[in-house]
């Protein structure tokens, strides 16, 4: 017999609603037995001459399943007795329950939930009217109405429930008219598997015990897992498939093992085991990345980064929304899974560096054939398998330990290290530092996203969608996709994989799921430091924090600002000034009578477009008292030519195409430049033709590598 477990809670209430209004009105308050069911049965028996209806109630049904009897009065009597018990022993939820996961349902299928995934495909929480009232009346004649076999049947029968449900009152007679336009479908029930893949992967490595083979699998678990990814598959475009693995995190015992979404999709090549399979991860490696910066001495949890367009040699990474977000701290730069700070920490790492980190810890990074490690492996420019890369981020709740992935019990624990305890921890908070909103949005409860660290990803031409999650108690990695590698437009790691990370978090045990917050190690200290510089505040120069911040630092290392490689300048700058006026002066005092030196904190060049007016302005340095005698050569200033800011455009006429601007940079000491539209960046080049499609205000930034810019905003107004 198949037989999935459910409670009554867990049903749709328009199933509870179809079936006690057909079977059982009375239930909630009789002791089992109707007396006036009963009589009324008598009387249609004895007017026919034989047994034509019994009587029973959904208890006495009860009582038949668990001991079946012949259909005669002796056996009638006996089911009574048996249904007074039940009702004498048992609470009316657990009669409920008792029924609702043994009722048959046609075939070896027994119990709600079963019939519902068998025929439907769905879960019996999300039946429609039609589709309970069709499961309500299927236990009175399961072989005869079997929806896959005899629809006209079954429908006879499903509308013989809608009509007594709307004679009732339960039902509106709009939501039994809409009820009875469904046509009645069912597919054609298979065997149940539970972790198909695996069973066929662990047969083919041996090692049977007398004939057994034990796995670590959690059935509990692994069923919610498989429930999980058929729901949230369910609707998704044709070929699309799920991934999914649940593993103790102290332990690596893999307690949950979904290779793919149906095992029987054979379009979504459902028998591949995507586990195993080495696929693009995305930006899923950059909590590595982070981690070796803070281990190097590179950054704290709160450096100041720079999220601007940029080229790294020949390589120039744009972010998932073509957009920029300026200064940003390692933290949110991390949380909002930002490519350019990534690729600029991997640059000063070392791509070789950080892909032998990675292999020393368990995580094998799959090249092209002739391909050496290069900036682009931190957003998805090489290959990692699901397995390999849950057993990686099992090091940010394992001390910095990674490891291989137990299948079975009484496989050996091999550890490796990967991280610090340090790093490991301090990226784990920032991880788990998301926006509320994100966690709240893609369904995980506010109460457990507070606590999870979890990093998204999406490969390129959406191709892999993942989700990673860890929390004390489990790891957990989930990938969506098209096992093909054809690519799915519009499905990424926020909106695919994400959401099915929560369903799975919240599907886990919640005495299980978390425990008190970790408390960091010696190695970590939580320190104020201040922007734009980095460093601790120096209490006797104020001046030189414009923001503060607290940060956690590793190793008791406070690392300052990262300098520019390419265009660099100091960030912190003595100046002499007149003690009077606080104008700047060289080295002829330019008059003045007494002369002080201060030291002053400026943002990095790069960030300067992004700046507000009000860290503009505390940054600013003194204007000069006096023309310098030595005043360093300074390049045109960077212009854009073709508009000028406040310019109002409108259409030539009616009928008019929408108006171009053809715009051209000007001057500057760079040859590479950036078009950024209303914070975007849309375009390379010297010339930006700018087509005015929608009426509205046009914020045009021009940028080039050393990070001079000019700005203008145009209005295309309309006619």
């Amino acid at each position: 017999m198949w037989r999935r477990p459910i409670a009554p809670e867990q049903v749709s209430p328009l199933y509870l609603e179809a079936l006690l209004g057909y079977e059982d009105r009375w239930f909630p308050i009789h002791p089992g037995v109707n007396p006036i069911a009963l009589l009324r049965a008598a009387w249609q028996n004895l007017r026919s001459g034989g047994i034509v209806s019994g009587g029973s109630t959904l208890t006495m049904q009860v009582a038949r399943l668990l001991e079946p009897h012949d259909r005669t009065y002796s056996g009638k009597l006996r089911q009574i007795l048996r249904a007074l018990q039940l009702t004498w022993r048992y609470s009316k939820a657990e009669v409920l329950t008792l029924y609702l996961n043994h009722a048959p349902f046609g075939g070896p299928l027994e119990g709600v939930e079963t019939a519902s995934r068998a025929y439907l495909g769905k879960s019996a929480r999300e039946l429609s009217h039609a589709e309970a009232a069709l499961l309500a009346v299927l236990p009175q004649a399961p072989s005869r109405l079997r929806p896959d076999r005899y629809p006209q049947r079954a429908r006879r029968a499903r509308d013989k429930v809608l009509q007594r449900l709307l004679d009732q009152g339960v039902w509106s007679a709009q939501a039994v008219a809409d009820a009875r336009m469904e046509t009645v479908w069912a597919q054609t029930p298979r065997a149940p598997f539970l972790a198909p893949i695996l069973a066929r992967r662990l047969k083919q490595e041996g090692g049977a015990e007398r004939g057994v083979i034990v796995s670590a699998i959690d059935a509990g678990l692994q069923w919610r897992l498989e429930e999980r990814l058929t729901t949230r598959i369910n609707g998704t475009p044709a070929g699309t498939s799920a991934a999914a693995l649940i593993v103790e995190s102290d332990t690596l015992l893999v307690r949950a093992y979904a290779g793919s979404a149906d095992f029987h999709d054979d379009a979504a090549h459902g028998q591949v085991d995507i586990v195993q399979a080495a696929r693009s991860p995305g930006s899923t490696l950059k909590p590595f990345v982070y981690a070796l910066a803070l281990e190097q001495g590179l950054i704290h949890s709160q450096s100041l980064l720079s999220d601007v367009p940029r080229a790294f040699a020949d390589y120039a990474p744009e972010n998932f929304d073509h957009a920029y977000l300026g200064p940003l701290s390692a933290a949110e730069a991390l949380a909002r899974s930002r490519n350019v700070p990534a690729v600029d920490l991997l640059t000063r790492i070392g791509a070789n560096l950080f892909s032998a980190r990675l292999r020393q810890g368990g995580l094998t990074l799959s090249l092209p054939s002739g391909a050496r490690p290069n900036p682009s492996l931190i957003l998805g420019g090489a290959g990692v398998t699901l397995e390999q890369l849950t057993g990686a981020y099992a090091a940010l709740a394992r001390g910095g330990l990674s490891g291989a992935l137990r299948l079975r019990p009484h496989a050996p624990l091999q550890e490796r290290r990967l991280l610090t305890p340090g790093a490991a921890w301090i990226v784990r908070h920032m991880l788990a530092s998301h926006r509320p909103g994100v966690a709240r949005d893609a369904g995980l409860a506010m109460a457990q996203s507070r606590k999870l660290a979890w990093k998204t990803g999406t490969s390129y031409g959406f191709r892999d969608a993942w989700a990673m999650g860890v929390s004390d108690r489990y790891v957990i990695g989930v990938w969506v996709g098209r096992p093909d590698g054809t690519p799915s437009p519009g499905q990424y790691g926020a909106i695919s994989a994400l959401p099915l990370l929560f369903d799975i978090v919240d599907s886990l045990p919640r005495h299980q799921q978390w425990s008190a917050a970790q408390a960091p190690p010696p190695s970590v200290s939580h320190v104020e430091i201040c922007w734009p510089l980095g460093t601790l505040p120096d209490p006797h120069q104020p001046q030189l924090c414009h923001e503060k911040r607290m940060a956690w630092a590793l190793g008791g290392a406070v690392p300052p600002t990262l300098p520019d490689l390419d265009h660099w300048r100091p960030l912190r700058v003595s100046l002499a000034l007149d003690a009077d006026s606080g104008k700047r002066v060289d080295a002829s005092g330019c008059g003045a009578r007494r002369v002080i030196t201060r030291e002053f904190a400026r943002w990095p060049t790069r960030l300067e477009p992004w700046l507000s007016p009000n860290r503009l302005q505390r940054s600013a340095l003194p204007e000069w008292a006096c023309a310098p005698q030595q005043a360093p050569p300074v390049a045109a200033p960077l212009r854009i030519v073709g508009a000028r800011d406040g310019d109002v455009i409108r259409r030539a006429g009616p009928g008019a195409p929408p108006p171009t601007l053809e715009l051209r940079a000007l001057g500057g000491d760079s040859a590479q430049h950036y078009w950024l539209l209303n914070g975007k960046q849309t375009h390379q080049g010297e010339r930006f033709s700018l087509q005015m499609t929608t009426p509205g205000s046009y914020a045009i930034t021009l940028l080039d590598e050393t990070g001079v810019y000019d700005r203008v905003t145009v209005i295309h107004a309309a006619n």
